[in-house]
């Protein structure tokens, strides 16, 4: 069995620190799974970033679409797995300029990932926005985006042992 804990949070809220915060405590080697796909040079320092405050002793798997596939490869016991973030692996699914793959669909992707979630080994700290606390957003694929993350949210959220909502920086408990 797994410890899987969901940390959920605004842009620039310190998700992904508080996520790696969260990881170093466990004392378990550490992989991370990044779901983002570099499209411009201001995107690239944000990845930059994270990658730089990483310890170097952590393994890092690149996978934009199929996350149930790379975490059933990487989560076992006496591991952790931080999963950053589940907002840019939906995003790249929906965006058709994302180059999502033609022979699957987000649907299937999604299901897949839930279904693998409680039965995975080791402790997996999943990191996503929480992107419905502003104004319905002007555009169909906008509003499916938003509409998707909070379902995908509210999933991960009932399947997960802990749920932490960051807010500057700061962790409240919502579950565990």
């Amino acid at each position: 069995m797994s410890d899987l804990s969901l940390v959920l949070g605004g842009a620039r809220s310190g998700k992904s620190g508080y996520a790696e915060k969260l990881a170093t405590e466990t004392g378990l080697p550490v992989t991370v799974i990044a779901t983002a796909q570099v499209y411009d040079d201001e995107f690239k320092a944000r990845i930059q970033h994270h990658q730089d405050r990483r310890p170097a002793n952590w393994g890092l798997v690149e996978e934009p679409h199929h996350l149930a596939d790379a975490l059933a490869r990487v989560a076992m016991p006496n591991q952790c797995v931080i999963i950053d973030c589940l907002t840019l692996w939906l995003a790249q699914w929906i965006c058709v300029d994302c180059n999502p793959p033609k022979n699957l669909s987000w649907q299937s992707e999604r299901d897949a990932f839930l279904k693998l979630l409680p039965n995975l080994s080791g402790t997996i700290i999943l990191v996503s926005n929480e992107v419905g606390m502003g104004i319905v957003p002007l555009g169909e694929i906008n509003r499916q985006f938003q509409d998707e993350q909070g379902r995908l949210n509210q999933a991960v959220a009932a399947i997960a042992d802990k749920v932490r909502f960051i807010a500057a920086g700061l962790p409240i408990a919502l579950k565990g």
